[in-house]
Formats: C-alpha cells, sequence, structure tokens
C-alpha cells in the first residue's frame, strides 16, 4: 500500500512549512507547490531527512491551467491526494478607500480562488477519508481596515469552505477551516507549528462530530 500523500498550495517558510513537517512526520508523501523556488528547494530537503518522497512545482497558483496541471502531476504519480492543504493569502496595506477593485479581485483570485481550482483539480484523485485543509484567519470576523483585502479573502475561503464540505461530503471527503485568533510569532501558542498542529487535529476529527470551521485560539 502506498504512503498517504498531502499537497501543499502556497508552500513556503511559515505554516504551510510547518503543515509539510508535520505531514510528513506521521508518514505522508509531500506535493508542494510555491511561487519561490529557493524556498521550495529549502523545504524539499528538509521533508525528505523526514522520510518523504516529495514533489515541488514552482508555479503562480492563479494560473488555473498550471496550478491545475500541477496537481494533476502530483496526483497522477501517486495515484491518489490524500489531503489537499490551501494555505495562500495577499496581505496589501491599503484601506477601503485606496484598494481599487482591480487590486482586490487580484487578491481575491489568489486567497479564494485558487482553492476552487486546487479542490477541483485534486478531486479525481481523492476518496472517502479525503481532506481538504485551509489556514484561515481572525481577519475573516474582525478585518483590519489598513489591509481591506485580507479580511475578503479570508471571508470569503471560509464561506467557499463551507460549500465544498457540503458538496464533499456524500463521497466521505470533508473540507475545514482553521481559523486563526492570533498573530502568528516566533514563540508561544501561535508558532506555525502550533498552528501546523491544530490544522492536523483539525484533518483528524472524528467525522461524526465534523466542525467545518475549527477556531484555534492558542
Amino acid at each position: 500500500m502506498t504512503r498517504p500523500v498531502i499537497v501543499v498550495v502556497g508552500a513556503g517558510p511559515g505554516v504551510s512549512g510547518s503543515v509539510a513537517r508535520r505531514f510528513a512526520r506521521e508518514g505522508y508523501d509531500v506535493g508542494l507547490l510555491g511561487v519561490d523556488e529557493e524556498q521550495l528547494v529549502t523545504l524539499a530537503g528538509e521533508l525528505e531527512e523526514l522520510g518523504a518522497a516529495v514533489g515541488r512545482t514552482v508555479v503562480d497558483v492563479t494560473d488555473v491551467e498550471a496550478t491545475t496541471a500541477a496537481i494533476q502531476r502530483f496526483g497522477g504519480f501517486a495515484d491518489r491526494i490524500d489531503v489537499l492543504h490551501f494555505n495562500p493569502s495577499a496581505f496589501r496595506e491599503k484601506d477601503p478607500l485606496e484598494l481599487s477593485v482591480a487590486e482586490l479581485l487580484e487578491d481575491v483570485a489568489l486567497g479564494v480562488g485558487a482553492l476552487l481550482t486546487a479542490v477541483q483539480a485534486a478531486r479525481p484523485f481523492m476518496s472517502a477519508g479525503g481532506r481538504v485543509t485551509v489556514t484561515g484567519s481572525m481577519a475573516a470576523d474582525k478585518p483590519w481596515n489598513r489591509a481591506a483585502s485580507l479580511g475578503v479573502q479570508k471571508a470569503g475561503v471560509r464561506n467557499l469552505v463551507r460549500s465544498l464540505d457540503t458538496t464533499l461530503e456524500p463521497d466521505g471527503i470533508r473540507a475545514v477551516t482553521v481559523t486563526v485568533r492570533g498573530t502568528l510569532s516566533h514563540e508561544g501558542a501561535f508558532t506555525p507549528d502550533n498552528v501546523a498542529d491544530a490544522l492536523w487535529s483539525a484533518a483528524h476529527q472524528v467525522e461524526a462530530d465534523w466542525q467545518v470551521e475549527v477556531p484555534y485560539a492558542g
């Protein structure tokens, strides 16, 4: 039997990297999609040291065709995707009077639309027990006006996860967003590793008691 596979969309040095390492320690092989080749190479090396087989692709995840092709390559190689983790969001420091419609839509394409692309690409390789996990944020409920598009992205992606979960549930696949109710830091409760632990736990909820949104308050 092949090892389980997680595909991490928006892979980098923060929460997404911690998620990749957390799952690798549990015996998962890992597919990485990200925009920074150097970061992907470094992360891939760390995962291989943990015993994971790793695939990596440099891709702009707002590019529907390229992202779809990358995820399908991962799924086709392993013949399975057990967990799809989605991490991207755009941080643009502009308040609602400075933010243009074009900028807002560009950010939403990354922070929300790319999840749709990723799930549609991964779905043929997912079966009962499969999971979609998303890094959420308290910005969905308490947006900072100086980064107005971030709140829109996080509220939108949480809403989309609910629709995805309802759509996928009949096939035994579930979706969940972990709402991080704090600021990421190098120490304390909100380190990327601690958030990754919360995402691991959310992905492994008892299905009978499934929560589509899991708050993480430290």
